[in-house]
């Protein structure tokens, strides 16, 4: 059985299984990772680091690739979906 880790998602809980992403947490929480320059609400389209579409706030840091980011425990992650 895989350990379960809690993160905050713009202020709600989520748990997930060790070594999941952070968009895999996000993904529990909301549809929609950003908004784009025109407010348009974007979510991850590769899972890969290459498009940025998956782009979020965590612990403070602008700008991380919920795709490529392991969740960590007490992680704190907002998105501006």
């Amino acid at each position: 059985m895989s350990r379960l880790l809690r993160l905050s998602v713009n202020g709600q809980s989520v748990d997930v299984p060790a070594g999941a992403s952070v968009a895999a947490a996000i993904a529990q929480a909301t549809l929609h990772f950003r908004r784009s320059v025109r407010g348009t609400p974007r979510a991850p389209l590769c899972g890969m680091g290459v498009c940025f579409e998956c782009r979020v706030r965590v612990d403070g840091v602008a700008h991380v690739r919920a795709c490529m980011t392991p969740a960590v425990e007490g992680m704190q992650v907002y998105t501006d979906g």
